[in-house]
């Protein structure tokens, strides 16, 4: 990290409202700001009505934050799907068949994680609304101070909340005040809510900087215009699952059918994807030649990486846990760190790389432990005895392993970033900055835009490709799908590709399809039943009743 540029994101964590509401829509009345001083000067709004919200990105505690925590929205999106698993080891990992039931897709309307997660996002987009009614109060009142730009980033920042929202609960009600009774809360059709949350991208980009976001400097961690283009890409990307109200009745609306003004042009669906892309390529975003400076201590120099999380483990409090629940116990032991032998690569997942075989993808080594297990300076891992060498067995995984001998050494295991050996909290914080966009998915989301729309999508599959030294391949649905597993593993974004790409209901490796699932009332999660309890007007997802 440069400190010179810390005194921005501990800001975030010393101010007044910092957090806030505690439940859907309450209020603590402890945690709110002063209102009567919070925002007298220019200088006061922004740092309470724009910084502040970015301490809702990251997290520290269970649901909270987009990634580095558990049970929230990067758990959902992985775990429920065939990329990874968190088997039950005897004691450990059964917690009430949370894990299990991720993966089986038995979450059921009154899963906490669920719950929770729910709350989280909806936390961030009050706040994200009281903030933009703070910046409106105060151009009201100073008429010569121009504001636009921090609304256009408080703007943004609310329709990558309610994109996450949207992607993971379908008919979500769309609140644009920090002040409004339960009883006025209406859902709104999931094609409404996308068409909302793309107009607001759109017209905030323009006013957003154009400087870099995951590199130190003022706009380090912010919403920039690259950070907008990738959620408006994203979005038209998945606009045949995002423009579709009734998902389980097998037929989507059809790309080339849905149509987006962009910048005086009607483009479809695909056009639109492409014509995105293509401005984060135009911003000067590249491919890393070394593919694991993306996920290194240090991080901050890629350019490659569009938005990321902010990580020092002696600034911030945001936390990375995924290393850490992932490594088994003498393994994390012997890097002065600690584990608790969890997560795991599913036997799809090492199909795809083809692990085992003289053809195994040059990202299995960068992704996945697996096999003899060394420290840092070459020297073999040894289990509790002292003797025998800890062997991970990639291929023995299963939902549970308790009694069998692969009972703590079964599955392959998160590499994909760099150890800090200097971490804290038992290696949670880490001074790894957490990629969550970055341009190879730009490159695989062009490639495949330009495929759904009948064009050759090859040279932006293989410039992916090619940076690890892979063998070139044909840009098809089938091997764009399997790339992203590839390319993006642990990234969190399995449960959307495979949605997308019509795989998510379907059975896989210790999974049986459940009854009706081919519907696809799977694809959203279940309003929680606590939500729906609140207020009588709002309906359950298809599927749940």
């Amino acid at each position: 990290m440069k400190t010179q540029y810390a005194f921005i994101f501990l800001l975030l964590f010393l101010l007044p409202g910092a957090t806030s509401c505690s439940k859907f829509l309450e209020e603590d009345p402890r945690d709110s700001l002063d209102e009567s001083t919070a925002y007298e000067t220019l200088q006061q709004l922004f740092q309470n009505g724009v910084l502040s919200l970015y301490n809702h990105i990251g997290g520290y505690s269970d649901s909270q934050g987009l990634q580095g925590t558990g049970r929230g929205v990067y758990d959902l999106n992985t775990f429920t799907t065939d990329e990874a698993i968190m088997p039950t080891r005897g004691a450990d990992w059964y917690d009430g068949g949370f894990w299990q039931g991720l993966y089986l897709h038995r979450w059921g309307v009154n899963n906490d994680a669920i719950h929770d997660t729910w709350e989280y996002l909806y936390r961030a987009i009050i706040l994200c609304n009281k903030s933009l009614e703070a910046i409106q109060s105060y151009a009201q009142k100073h008429p010569n101070e121009d504001t636009r730009i921090y609304t256009a980033e408080v703007q943004a920042l609310r329709a990558m909340f309610y994109y996450y929202t949207m992607d993971l609960f379908g008919n979500i009600p769309l609140l644009l005040t920090s002040d409004v009774h339960v009883s006025d809360i209406r859902q709104q059709n999931r094609s409404q809510t996308f068409r909302f949350i793309f107009n607001e991208l759109q017209e905030a980009a323009p006013l957003l900087s154009k400087e870099r976001s995951n590199q130190p400097g003022v706009y380090y961690g912010r919403m920039t215009q690259p950070a907008a283009h990738f959620l408006l890409a994203k979005l038209a990307l998945n606009a045949e699952v995002y423009a579709d109200d009734l998902w389980t009745d097998a037929d989507r609306p059809d790309g080339k059918q849905l149509f987006f003004d962009v910048e005086g042009s009607r483009l479809n669906a695909w056009e639109t994807a492409e014509y995105y892309c293509r401005q984060i390529a135009a911003a000067g975003y590249t491919l890393e030649p070394d593919y694991t400076l993306n996920f290194a201590i240090f991080n901050e120099s890629s350019q490659e990486n569009i938005f990321v999380i902010p990580m020092d483990k002696t600034l911030y409090t945001n936390q990375f846990i995924y290393l850490f629940r992932s490594r088994h116990y003498n393994h994390a032991k012997a890097y002065g760190l600690s584990g608790e032998n969890g997560s795991s690569a599913t036997p799809e997942a090492l199909e795809t790389f083809g692990y085992d075989t003289p053809d195994t993808d040059p990202r299995f080594d960068f992704c996945y432990f697996a096999g003899p297990v060394k420290d840092l300076d070459g020297n073999p891992v040894l289990l509790d005895d002292g003797q025998t060498p800890l062997v991970y067995e990639p291929w023995q995984v299963g939902i549970d392993l308790s009694g069998s001998a692969y009972e703590q050494t079964a599955g392959a295991r998160m590499k994909k970033y760099e150890v800090d050996k200097n971490a804290l909290k038992d290696g949670k914080l880490i001074n790894n900055d957490i990629v969550l966009f970055r341009y190879a998915d730009v490159l695989l989301m062009l490639s495949e835009a330009k495929v759904r729309n009948g064009e050759n999508g090859d040279a932006e599959l293989n410039e992916v490709r090619g940076r690890v030294g892979a063998a070139p391949r044909t840009a098809t649905l089938e091997n764009l799908l399997a790339e992203r597993q590839l390319e993006l593993a642990w990234e969190g974004w399995r449960r959307q590709d495979m949605i997308r790409f019509g795989t998510f209901t379907r059975s896989y490796s210790f999974r049986p399809q459940l009854e009706n699932e081919a519907s696809g009332f799977t694809t959203v999660f279940p309003i929680p039943e606590k939500i729906l309890e609140m207020n009588e007007t709002m309906k359950q997802n298809p599927g749940y009743e």
